[in-house]
């Protein structure tokens, strides 16, 4: 859990290497502290989630889905929230995302802005009040037309 000192820890898991990069450094600009894996197993073999602010997670991911992340991590008492993110929208895959347990559903691309609103508000004012708010961090990340 994030103090006033200590800025809400977020976890980023996609298996694309350049933009598994750029979320984790818009995040740290943003004023969160980033921790970037390629893997749902990579985060669940060392409880990496628990203490986790907010977790972002591709929805298709080599082995463990997103969704089925989600999961695991509510069986497991983890409630930190959970912001999908993917490239392969489906009708109605946002609404289950979201019955399981989502906080947030956005479709790449999608521009930095909107990850970080979608973050802060997973999060809540109290634990985003200690991530700062630039001006366009990660304003190369388009929002989807």
């Amino acid at each position: 859990m994030a103090t006033p000192h200590t800025p809400p820890r977020v976890l980023v898991v996609e298996d694309d290497d350049s933009l598994r990069g750029a979320l984790e450094r818009l995040l740290a600009l943003a004023g969160f502290s980033a921790v970037a894996y390629a893997s749902a197993e990579a985060v669940m073999a060392g409880g990496l989630a628990e203490g986790a602010a907010c977790v972002v997670c591709d929805l298709r991911l080599p082995g463990m889905s997103g969704l089925e992340l989600l999961a695991v991590l509510r069986a497991r008492g983890c409630r930190a929230p959970l912001v999908l993110i993917t490239a392969f929208d489906e009708p109605g895959l946002a609404g289950e995302a979201t019955s399981l347990g989502a906080a947030g559903y956005l479709v790449k691309p999608f521009r930095g802005t909107v990850l970080l609103d979608a973050v802060r508000a997973a999060i809540g004012p109290r634990g985003a009040a200690t991530a700062t708010r630039p001006n366009e961090a990660g304003a190369g990340l388009r929002e989807r037309e």
